[in-house]
Parts: structure tokens; sequence; C-alpha cells
């Protein structure tokens, strides 16, 4: 049951959370293997100057930020989570997120750490 957690501007929320929803979910259940009705999101839309980032850090042509933070049982093989992160970045292209603007962070922790309702 992965938590996701998107920082994205304002703008980009208001015309495309839903799509950008579905695609990262849509890349969960295609690189992850998590079950369809696993789908657990916070989306927190900030304004204009709120997102602070270097626009070449790392030799990266960044002109915006759309920050993907996800907290997993840590249960994946790194290449496991590296197809997660290029399937996010292909799925979030046809929507007109470039992959440089994106950053996504995986954070794990043990299973004993969650509550999921029961």
């Amino acid at each position: 049951m992965p938590l996701i957690q998107v920082d994205l501007e304002r703008g980009l929320y208001e015309s495309s959370h839903e799509a950008i929803s579905s695609a990262i979910h849509d890349a969960q259940i295609e690189a992850l293997g998590i079950p369809a009705d696993d789908r657990f999101q916070v989306f927190r839309p900030h304004a204009e100057g709120e997102l602070k980032f270097d626009p070449g850090y790392n030799g990266v042509d960044r002109r915006s930020l759309l920050l993907i933070q996800v907290t997993a049982v840590h249960m994946y093989p790194v290449a496991v989570k590296r197809k997660f992160f290029e399937t996010v970045v292909a799925k979030l292209a046809p929507l007109g997120v470039r992959a440089e603007d994106v950053l996504i962070s995986l954070v794990e922790n043990g299973f004993e750490d969650w509550y999921a309702g029961k």
C-alpha cells in the first residue's frame, strides 16, 4: 500500500490532477504490481514561488517541479523501483509534464509501520 504525496504548481493541479493521479496509479499497477484498488494519494497544490528548486541542478534543465513522494513497505528491488520511476515519467509525458521537471522520492519502512483500517 504505497502512500503517494504530490506537490505541484496550482495551475497544473487545476488542469491535470485527475490525469496525473491516474498516471501515477497506473505506473504503480504496472511497475510495482499493486492491486487496482490500492490508491492512496494526497495532492498539495502550491502558489507561484512556494516550490523552490535549482533549475540547473545535476545538469538538468528544470523549468518547474512536480514532486512525487512515495512511502512504501521495503519490498521492492532496485530494478523494480527504477522501472516504477521510468513508468511514471513515461505516463506523465503525454500530459505535457517534462521528465526534467519530475522529482520522485521513494522512502521505505516495514509492515509494522502501517495501519490500513484493520
